[in-house]
């Protein structure tokens, strides 16, 4: 059986699929596997999955990431976290990084080890704002200017989760799901500026508003004055689509292609619950 495809738009960046992943996707992996290397971004609506079922979709784009931060882990079910706004007993019940953040970035950029994917899905979904935006780094790339390819041909940047932890702090009145976290030992790492995608040979760029410190090569304004400018390229409008989650939606996205945020989602008026799994 194959999958039923429709692109987003004509840019081919982003696809929503139509079948049931609650029925086993053993037989559908190659072919989601194909699908989210052509597209980057894919939507799957009208599920109801449960967390074993999650593993089973992750396991299709490749070995699931257990190292999670402990404190949100699905007990039982390892690699697999929830991500919620919702307090309970005085304590967030996942990861929460404040009602306002917007941090661009590729999920766990400073692990040595790039994420390839993330699956996530809504439980709970709030009536108004935590969209999930997603910016195609792929065509974002293709489209700068010949002598801006050539400028940061080779550039590596630092990617720093103490810095992302500050960060974050700071941006959310000194809540940080990093700061407090079991990941905050991961020392800092190097990372390519440009990505060359390992299975379809595509570059991007990989960028991220709070979690790189510095490009190596360059003097710190002018380096941050490029990072800015590439970051502003990447998330204009041509590159974004924003996803109003409905329950029950999965979303996977190519992380060695794609960068993503939430949006502002008012806490106090509207939860949000979902469950994630990265991949390596």
């Amino acid at each position: 059986m194959s999958l039923s495809l429709r692109p987003l738009d004509e840019s081919g960046f982003g696809a929503v699929v139509d079948c049931n992943l609650a029925t086993g996707v053993e037989h559908l992996a190659p072919q989601l596997a194909a699908a989210l290397h052509q597209h980057r971004l894919l939507i799957v609506p009208r599920q109801h999955l449960t967390h074993a079922d999650l593993l089973s979709v992750a396991s299709c784009f490749g070995t699931v990431d257990t190292s999670v931060d402990r404190r949100y882990a699905v007990g039982g079910f390892p690699g697999l976290t929830v991500i919620s706004n919702i307090v309970e007993d005085g304590k967030h019940i996942g990861i929460y990084d404040g009602d306002n953040e917007e941090e661009w970035h590729a999920d766990n950029s400073f692990k040595p080890e790039l994420t390839s994917a993330t699956i996530l899905y809504s439980v709970i979904t709030p009536t108004q704002g935590g969209e999930t935006r997603f910016a195609d780094a792929t065509r974002a790339y293709a489209d700068l200017h010949p002598a801006v390819r050539q400028r940061i041909e080779g550039m590596r940047a630092v990617h720093s989760i103490e810095q992302l932890g500050v960060l974050q702090s700071q941006a959310s009145g000194g809540q940080s799901s990093i700061a407090a976290g079991s990941l905050t030992d991961h020392p800092e790492v190097e990372h390519p500026l440009v990505l060359t995608h390992p299975v379809t040979g595509a570059r991007s760029l990989l960028l991220g508003s709070m979690v790189i410190s510095g490009i190596t090569t360059l003097a710190e304004k002018e380096s941050r004055a490029l990072l800015n400018e590439l970051l502003e390229h990447t998330t204009s409008a041509p590159y974004v689509y924003s996803h109003r989650w409905k329950q029950g939606d999965l979303v996977v996205w190519d992380n060695l292609a794609t960068l993503h945020t939430a949006s502002p989602c008012d806490s106090s008026r509207h939860r949000r619950l979902l469950y994630r799994a990265a991949v390596r």
